[in-house]
C-alpha cells in the first residue's frame, strides 16, 4: 500500500509540472531544468521504492526466521515442561506415602502422652484408695484386737484349696498391651502391633482407650496396603465410639483407603463428612487437599 501511494505521488506531481508548463509561456531552458529536477525526483523515489521493497522482503525472511525458532522453541518447552510434570506426580505420591505413616507415628507419640496421662490419674486414685484403705485397717486394729489361736478352716483340716480356688492365668494388664502396640506400630513391627491390640480389644474392650486401639487395628491394616480390612476397622470406631477423639481421624482415613479401593463416590462422601463435622482441623485441611486433588469442588460455606 505505501509503495503504490509514492508512485501515486510521483505520478501527481509529474501531471502538475507539466500542467504548469503548458499554463503559460515559459522559458525553454527553465522548463527543461524543471523536467530534469523532476526526473532526477521520480527517479530518486523509485529507487526508494525498490530499497523499501527489498527491506520489507528482508524483513518477512527475518521475522519467519524469528517464528520457526519461536516455536521450536516452544516445542522444547512443552517437553521439558512434560518431564517436571511427571517428575512433580511422583514426589507428591511418595511425599503422601511418607506423610501417612508420619502421621500414624505422630498419632503414636500423642495416644503415648495421652496414655502417660490416663496412667497417672489411675495411678493418683489408687494412692488415694490405698490411703483410704490404710487409714481404715488402723482404725479397725485401734477398736478391736483380733482374737489368737484361731486356726484358717484350711490348716485346722490340713486339706488344700479346691480346684475352682484356684486363680486362672491373668490376662497381661491394659496398660501393658496398650503399651506394647504402640511401640510395635511406631516401630514398624504391625503384626506384632496388631495381635496386642487385638487382645486389649478382647479384655478392655470397654475402657476410654479401646477407641484408640481400634483405631489402630485401621492404621495397621491400612499400612500393609489391606485396604478392605482397613474400612471395616475404622468404620468400627466411628459405630461403636461415638465420644472418640479418633473420629475426624478415622473418617478421613476411610476415604482415603476407599480412594485405594478405587471407590471415588464413598470417598469423596467420606472426606466431605470430615470437611463438615471437623472444620479447622488438621483432618479438615488434608480432607480438603485430597478433594482438590481429585478435581471435586467445595461449595463454600456461609
Amino acid at each position: 500500500m505505501r509503495i503504490r501511494n509514492i508512485a501515486i505521488f510521483s505520478a501527481a506531481i509529474l501531471a502538475g509540472a507539466l500542467a504548469g508548463s503548458l499554463v503559460g509561456p515559459r522559458p525553454a531552458e527553465a522548463v527543461a531544468r524543471e523536467l530534469i529536477e523532476l526526473q532526477r525526483d521520480v527517479t530518486s523515489l523509485l529507487q526508494g521504492q525498490k530499497d523499501l521493497a527489498t527491506q520489507v522482503t528482508q524483513d518477512h525472511t527475518g521475522m519467519r526466521t524469528i517464528v520457526d525458532q519461536t516455536n521450536s522453541s516452544l516445542g522444547k518447552l512443552e517437553g521439558t515442561m512434560g518431564s517436571l510434570q511427571k517428575s512433580v506426580q511422583d514426589v507428591q505420591a511418595n511425599s503422601g506415602a511418607r506423610l501417612d505413616t508420619m502421621s500414624t507415628q505422630v498419632q503414636g507419640l500423642s495416644d503415648n502422652l495421652e496414655e502417660i496421662k490416663s496412667r497417672l490419674g489411675k495411678l493418683n486414685q489408687q494412692l488415694v484408695d490405698l490411703q483410704n484403705s490404710v487409714q481404715s485397717l488402723d482404725a479397725k486394729i485401734s477398736g478391736s484386737a483380733p482374737a489368737t489361736g484361731t486356726a484358717s478352716p484350711t490348716a485346722s483340716t490340713g486339706g488344700s484349696p479346691s480346684p475352682s480356688s484356684v486363680p486362672s492365668s491373668p490376662a497381661p494388664s491394659a496398660d501393658t498391651l496398650y503399651s506394647n502396640g504402640l511401640r510395635d506400630i511406631t516401630s514398624g513391627k504391625y503384626d506384632l502391633a496388631r495381635s496386642e491390640f487385638l487382645d486389649y480389644m478382647k479384655y478392655y474392650g470397654d475402657t476410654d482407650l479401646a477407641s484408640n486401639a481400634q483405631f489402630y487395628l485401621g492404621e495397621i491394616a491400612y499400612s500393609q496396603k489391606n485396604y478392605d480390612q482397613a474400612v471395616k476397622e475404622y468404620d468400627k470406631v466411628l459405630s461403636n465410639y461415638p465420644k472418640s477423639f479418633k473420629l475426624a481421624p478415622a473418617r478421613l482415613k476411610k476415604g482415603m483407603a476407599l480412594i485405594e479401593l478405587g471407590q471415588k463416590t464413598s470417598a469423596v462422601h467420606e472426606l466431605r463428612e470430615v470437611v463438615k463435622r471437623y472444620p479447622g482441623t488438621e483432618e479438615d485441611r488434608r480432607a480438603r487437599a485430597k478433594l482438590k486433588e481429585l478435581g471435586v469442588t467445595l461449595t463454600p460455606t456461609r
